[in-house]
């Protein structure tokens, strides 16, 4: 297939890309400069120009692919909702292209909207439509696409990791370097679950060729680690202070990122195991925070 990724040069599909070309694919990535559009090239995929802040860019690209992987999301969380709300509108975008098709769409979503209980594991079967997070937005582009007709699947996505970047631990990493300490909020409970950057690498093509109609899958190896640990493991890599904060604090130091900060956000991969026989391999991501590239 000829498969449309916007998001190519991230550092999610930067991954999936080599998959990708490995299962003999043919891949057309979306990027905002001729630097990226050289990028794709020596990656051995073709560039398409365009972004998300120019929706027909994203239709003309879907037009031209036989399905469609939706890697790209603006990670300033100071405009966390707008962005989300950006994320929806390239949705739907994308979808327009494969309106009367069964060319499939794969999008991403964050696992909180699968928390069915406060405290439970986050699940595939379960979507919360009213979950706090904004990125719910996401998936409700999804199911609007999917009452159109449209194909679309959803990796739901923990925090992705390797020993470079490792999702919203990265943020916290340079919150703790730019406040001199690595902190955690009250008793530090909050969890969050992970996934090492080739085991999700390899999600997205094994899900990209299973094209179910709605499903919904977890990008999940580590069902949730604790913010208290991930706090500990920066602080020893970074030679910091580990401190626990109270809420005023926490509000100080942790700025935009302090609802993520505060949220609960284990999961499971227990169905996405099953449905596509996908078995996690790669390093945890305490693993890879003491192995933590500083360069």
């Amino acid at each position: 297939m000829r498969i449309f990724v916007t998001g190519a040069t991230g550092f999610i599909g930067s991954a999936v890309i080599p998959e990708l070309l490995a299962a003999g694919h043919q891949v057309l990535g979306l990027t905002r400069s001729e630097q990226g559009a050289e990028t794709l090239r020596r990656a051995g995929a073709e560039a398409h120009l365009g972004t998300l802040e120019e929706p027909d860019s994203l239709t003309r690209g879907a037009e031209q692919a036989d399905a469609v992987i939706h890697l790209a999301f603006d990670h300033d969380f100071s405009k966390f909702q707008a962005n989300c709300q950006k994320d929806a509108a390239a949705i739907a975008a994308l979808g327009k292209a494969l309106v009367g098709s069964d060319r499939p769409l794969l999008i991403t979503s964050g696992i909180g909207m699968g928390i069915a209980v406060p405290g439970e594991l986050a699940r595939e079967d379960v979507l919360d439509l009213h979950h706090r997070n904004p990125r719910i937005a996401s998936e409700l582009a999804g199911r609007d696409l999917l009452k159109a007709g449209v194909n679309v699947s959803t990796v739901r996505l923990s925090q992705i990791h390797n020993t470079k970047r490792q999702g919203l631990v990265s943020y916290l990493i340079d919150i703790a370097w730019a406040k001199g300490s690595s902190a955690y909020v009250g008793d530090g409970a909050v969890r969050w679950s992970a996934c090492h950057l080739s085991d999700a690498a390899g999600l997205f093509r094994l899900a990209l060729d299973k094209a179910e109609r709605g499903a919904r899958y977890h990008a999940v190896a580590e069902e949730g680690i604790s913010l208290h640990a991930i706090a500990e493991a920066i602080g020893q890599v970074s030679n910091l202070p580990v401190h626990a904060l109270d809420t005023d604090e926490a509000k100080d130091h942790f700025g935009a990122m302090l609802s993520f900060a505060t949220l609960d956000m284990p999961a499971s991969s227990a169905l996405t195991r099953q449905t596509l026989g996908w078995t996690p391999t790669g390093p945890g991501l305490l693993e890879d925070l003491a192995a933590l590239d500083q360069s």
